[in-house]
């Protein structure tokens, strides 16, 4: 399951790409009860999104031409060059270069053969985020794409993931669990990949743990979001729901069947 001990390809870092900042954090912090805390005067404007006083997140300005509100994911890695030039050995796409942000990292940004955006964040004084798998933190991170078998062999390059196939009760789809490189399969799973809806943007969506999805998507529209796909049951998984942030950024909540949860 998705911790803080941050194997390397284990997705260690999460941030909200947003249009207006203070509008994001009224509404994530009415969602989910985050608190925004600025990075201070030199940081452009980006944020950290706590709960209970421990990091869960950060959220900064688009600032990439024709760039889209979204959540990032962002994978663990000990050189963030050596991933910048197997993504393009690989047949990924570097949009933006290695480069130091302060003392706390390094970080690259990405996009998949399939169309899918990422990075990768190689710590230094800050190792990431302080929390996950927990109500209100990030839980399990999903790949959408029209060739999951592409993205996989991609992802499998850069990181060594281990993959699994696993049949969802109820659903006509191929679903692939997916695991850092060394450790238990099962106890290092992270997150999946599916295939994409042909209305889909690729993406990789965050699913956030909470206690209740129906009262989650309550507050969703109350503060201005969509419901994409309204809270539903998935046997032995558990309930989730697709949201759209006021901005039009992807999310998911999930309340985990019990035995899934460590």
């Amino acid at each position: 399951m998705l911790s803080t001990e941050f194997r390397i390809g284990a997705p260690n870092w999460l941030d909200l790409g947003s249009p207006d900042i203070p509008a994001s954090a009224a509404f994530y912090g009415s969602v989910f009860g985050w608190e925004f805390e600025s990075a201070g005067s030199e940081s452009g404007g980006y944020g950290f999104f706590r709960k209970g006083g421990r990091t869960v997140a950060g959220i900064g300005s688009l600032t990439e031409e024709g760039a889209h509100p979204a959540w990032t994911v962002y994978f663990a890695t000990p050189d963030a060059e050596a991933v910048a030039k197997t993504v393009e050995q690989a047949g990924g796409t570097v949009r933006v270069e290695a480069f130091d942000v302060m003392d706390a990292g390094r970080m690259a940004c990405f996009t998949d053969p399939t169309g899918a955006e990422f990075a990768v964040w190689q710590p230094a004084a800050h190792q990431g985020f302080e929390v996950a798998s927990e109500d209100d933190t990030l839980l399990w991170v999903e790949l959408h794409t029209p060739d999951p078998s592409a993205a996989l062999a991609f992802y499998r390059a850069l990181f060594g993931w281990r993959s699994q196939e696993m049949e969802v009760p109820g659903m006509i789809m191929s679903y692939s669990v997916i695991s850092s490189a060394d450790g238990d399969q099962e106890d290092t799973s992270f997150g999946g990949v599916a295939p994409a809806r042909p209305d889909e943007r690729t993406a990789w969506i965050s699913y956030f743990g909470v206690a209740d999805p129906d009262a989650v998507a309550t507050r969703v529209v109350a503060g201005g979001g969509s419901v994409l796909v309204p809270a539903s049951d998935i046997p032995e998984v558990g309930r989730m729901a697709f949201f759209a942030d006021p901005a039009g950024a992807p999310f998911a909540v999930l309340k985990p069947n019990p035995r899934q949860q460590g």
